[in-house]
């Protein structure tokens, strides 16, 4: 038993510690020229450079658009897929008719339609979050339909032959099916909210972090691609972070209830 609560804080130790070794050899390496600081500039004066641009209150500006666009179509397309997976169930052929299309709709490179969605919705905030849920909501389906396909037909059946109507059927039996499914679904549908967003930034913007670093590399200012780089990173881990606790929440109320 101590042995196996000792392991997560080995691993913990050195995650941090190798991050740490390396930023310190990336310094030692700037300073001491075995890498040229214009290109690769060094942890301190990325550092330096993100503090001047927060206080000038550009970056945070930056972190706010790039994070609100990834949530809200994040949010949007997670919910929208995963219900239109679920009411899939109310009919099967309908299901039978939309399931190739999703499949080809997931296979499409959705980037690809960056350009187009700029020039539809302008450069503002709007063709970020579109893009962002176009991302979402097609995993977001297929991971609900596929949870809705696990539901156990035997107590379906035993269900229906108790007297218990579609409806209940539906929120009793089929949605809790899908809850482990939809709730996995989550953590790859954050990344892909985070590409969609950043990738509109890119093509064109009047804000956020992927203006900044496009904007920087232009002027080749590389400390603040640099910036715009560890930045985004950062948001990256903690979004990621945090739907890995909302997963671990919801799973442990989903057993809750099923135990119930």
């Amino acid at each position: 038993m101590r042995e196996g609560k000792k392991h997560p804080f080995a691993i913990n130790v050195w995650r941090w510690g190798l991050l740490i070794l390396l930023l310190v050899l990336w310094e030692i390496g700037a300073r001491l020229r075995w890498i040229d600081p214009f290109f690769f500039s060094s942890p301190l004066e990325i550092a330096r450079t993100a503090v001047i641009k927060w206080q000038g209150g550009t970056l945070w500006r930056d972190i706010a658009y790039t994070g609100a666009s990834t949530l809200l179509g994040f949010v949007l397309g997670t919910v929208i897929g995963s219900v239109v997976g679920l009411l899939f169930w109310f009919s099967r052929p309908v299901a039978q008719v939309a399931e190739p299309w999703l499949i080809v709709l997931n296979a499409l490179p959705k980037l690809a339609l960056a350009p187009v969605l700029v020039i539809w919705f302008g450069i503002g905030f709007l063709s970020k979050v579109i893009l962002a849920f176009l991302m979402t909501v097609v995993v977001a389906a297929m991971s609900a339909y596929s949870g809705v396909r696990t539901a156990d037909s035997a107590l379906e059946t035993l269900m229906v032959s108790l007297g218990a109507r579609r409806m209940q059927i539906f929120t009793r039996l089929i949605v809790p099916s899908a809850m482990p499914s939809i709730i996995t679904g989550l953590r790859v549908n954050i990344a892909l909210a985070m590409a969609g967003s950043i990738v509109g930034e890119f093509i064109a913007s009047d804000r956020g972090l992927g203006r900044m670093i496009v904007y920087a590399g232009t002027t080749f200012d590389l400390k603040l691609v640099w910036v715009g780089v560890t930045v985004l990173s950062i948001l990256s881990v903690l979004m990621y972070a945090s739907v890995v606790l909302l997963e671990k929440v919801l799973m442990r109320h989903w057993h809750g209830a099923v135990t119930e």
